[in-house]
């Protein structure tokens, strides 16, 4: 029997499309749950569909922790000086608020 993981490509975009507001990306799915790379990616994908100006709240799943310890490195190695990234709450399922500004 094959256990594998599916592939990144197979698990649904977190959008498809830029975003010239404020937004939300669910990034605590069933997919996410035990795949940080996956968070990792998607929250890419989502910083990267934010026109400057704008920020995104990426909600995260609460299996990975605080996304202090993982979350916030991953995307100031990335983008740098062109985010402000912020903690903004838990969730009541456990999940994480975080919002990043895209400057």
């Amino acid at each position: 029997m094959d256990v594998t993981a599916p592939s990144h490509d197979a698990i649904e975009p977190v959008t498809e499309h830029s975003h010239d507001n404020s937004w939300s990306a669910n990034l605590e799915r069933p997919a996410h749950a035990d795949d940080q790379e996956l968070v990792l990616e998607q929250a890419e994908t989502a910083v990267e569909k934010t026109v400057p100006g704008n920020h995104v709240n990426l909600v995260t799943h609460g299996n990975h922790g605080h996304p202090v310890t993982y979350l916030f490195s991953h995307l100031d190695a990335v983008y740098g000086d062109d985010i402000e990234v912020t903690y903004v709450q838990q969730c009541g399922c456990g999940g994480h608020v975080t919002r990043v500004h895209v400057q």
